[in-house]
């Protein structure tokens, strides 16, 4: 495969995967078609032509080197910075560098990814009106706190290495997300002793656990029953702190996450949700993992993975 066949696989993974309707996704595109169809001539080389066909902003290749090259091993990383791209070059034989945490301009557009969760929540039954409401200052918060980062620095240094590097993030933790949600579904666990089994189970975290990083729960207790469950792994970074009220209204008692901020943690308590945190990277992982055995499956397990910043790596 080459760069960009690993790029149009992740987009396609990523749509196969979302919570939304596909049709839904479609009406999006064809609004950012609209968008650009309407810009002057002077504005459209601005424009971020990706988003035609990509609904994630966050997922990009940011430097394609040689984009007729085939792809023969891939590092892989939860995080990527210069010192991974360094460590890669003097590896010698690395044909990509993929990092799940957006860098570079995915990083810059992480919160228009956002919009995500005002959907997913609305799924679950809190009215779209009090998602958006709730979620349109974290959204700008995130906007002003990407504004001084200096968000392109990792990616210059593979453009002086001619390292290709891309970030695949939202469509791996798409993918994270419906693998735990199906799973929870199956599984039917009736209290949060029975939901931490359950986790438990599952490789990436029993190594996430090895070194102190595995499941922990950040509010209720292995004894209360988890009553309705959602899993709130997509959608960009962390919502609102306060929609954890709204999900109470509307029935969910247990919400299972990847990382979670403390106002959040507080206002969970308030509102009796149970916070079952899985763990960060090791999420990450999963999806991460479930994205490359789609790569295995396209290349006849021709491809070779070297994991390092932080992936735990794990075939299923």
């Amino acid at each position: 495969m080459t760069i960009q066949q690993i790029y149009n696989l992740a987009i396609e993974q990523g749509i196969k995967n979302d919570f939304r309707p596909k049709l839904e996704i479609n009406r999006m595109l064809k609004k950012k078609k609209e968008q650009f169809d309407k810009l002057p001539e002077k504005k459209k080389k601005f424009f971020d032509k990706e988003n035609l066909r990509n609904p994630y902003s966050d997922t990009r290749i940011l430097w394609e080197g040689d984009s007729k090259k085939q792809i023969k091993k891939i590092a892989v990383g939860i995080d990527i910075d210069s010192s991974e791209l360094l460590l890669a070059d003097k590896l010698g034989d690395i044909d990509l560098v993929i990092s799940h945490h957006p860098i570079g301009i995915s990083l810059a557009g992480l919160d228009e990814v956002m919009h995500l969760q005002a959907d997913i929540l609305s799924q679950y039954g809190v009215p779209i009106s009090a998602v958006e409401g709730l979620l349109g200052p974290r959204i700008n918060e995130v906007n002003r706190g990407l504004s001084p980062i200096n968000h392109n620095r990792t990616v210059d240094t593979a453009r002086l290495l001619n390292m290709p590097l891309a970030s695949f993030h939202t469509i791996t933790d798409n993918m994270v997300a419906q693998y735990l949600s199906s799973l929870i579904k199956k599984k039917k666990p009736l209290f949060i002793f029975d939901l931490m089994k359950i986790l438990m189970d599952i490789p990436e975290y029993q190594e996430a656990e090895k070194i102190k990083a595995g499941p922990r729960i950040f509010s209720g207790s292995l004894n209360k029953h988890c009553g309705k469950i959602i899993i709130d792994m997509t959608g960009g970074t962390t919502g609102s702190p306060e929609i954890y009220e709204k999900l109470s209204n509307a029935g969910v008692s247990t919400v299972v996450g990847m990382h979670l901020a403390e106002k959040n943690r507080e206002n969970a308590d308030k509102a009796h949700i149970n916070m079952v945190i899985a763990g960060h990277m090791s999420s990450d992982s999963i999806g991460m993992n479930l994205f490359l055995d789609q790569i295995f499956r396209s290349t006849q397990n021709k491809i070779e993975i070297v994991p390092l910043g932080g992936f735990i790596n794990h075939r299923r």
